[in-house]
């Protein structure tokens, strides 16, 4: 047992040493995306699946509630809590529909379309970035491994390029607190 717990730690050393000798102006970029988005007054959407559906609650989460500072309510998303229109979309249109219906009645020009993927393949979330582009949205792809089809339709990519699913998982959560606390930073002084 030690072993694999060890195993495990060096999976999410070496994503982590990734992120930090490659990712910081990538990740800075894309906070200062957010950052005039929502100072314009438009909303980011976030999608995925299974662990990367409670990766976007989380971050829809933290946007609306706060981080860390005490600040005001900034608009988000997340396209994977309404048990009502999943099932609705997913039984009338099917499931790789469940995220571009929302989308393509959600979001507007200025907005930012959030796709989470381990495996930058997921056919639900692709299609939503899909619609988000052919509507003139913004498209973000949190993504893994080599970035997949997903990376290929967004406007911007941060992807964690390795195979080992729950190091990237991992390595997305701690973007997405980076991301958040750079937004209430940048938003709301450097106090927040």
């Amino acid at each position: 047992m030690k072993q694999q717990i060890l195993n495990h730690l060096a999976e999410h050393q070496k994503a982590f040493d990734h992120l930090r000798s490659h990712m910081v102006g990538q990740i800075e970029a894309v906070a200062d995306l957010m950052v005039g988005q929502l100072s314009k007054g438009h909303k980011i959407l976030v999608m995925g699946n299974g662990g990367s559906a409670a990766d976007a609650q989380h971050f829809a989460a933290e946007l609306i509630g706060r981080f860390l500072a005490e600040r005001r309510a900034l608009p988000a998303i997340a396209l994977t809590t309404d048990s009502s229109i999943l099932t609705a979309v997913g039984n009338d249109y099917g499931f790789d529909q469940i995220f571009s219906r929302q989308v393509a009645a959600l979001a507007n020009p200025g907005d930012l379309v959030v796709g989470i993927s381990t495996s930058g393949n997921s056919p639900n979330v692709l299609e939503a970035l899909k619609i988000a582009a052919a509507g003139g949205v913004t498209t973000l792809g949190l993504v893994g491994r080599d970035g997949g089809k997903i990376a290929a339709v967004c406007d911007h990519v941060l992807c964690i390029p390795a195979l080992y699913t729950p190091a990237i998982q991992e390595a997305h959560i701690a973007i997405i607190h980076i991301l958040c606390d750079l937004i209430e930073k940048k938003m709301f002084g450097t106090g927040a």
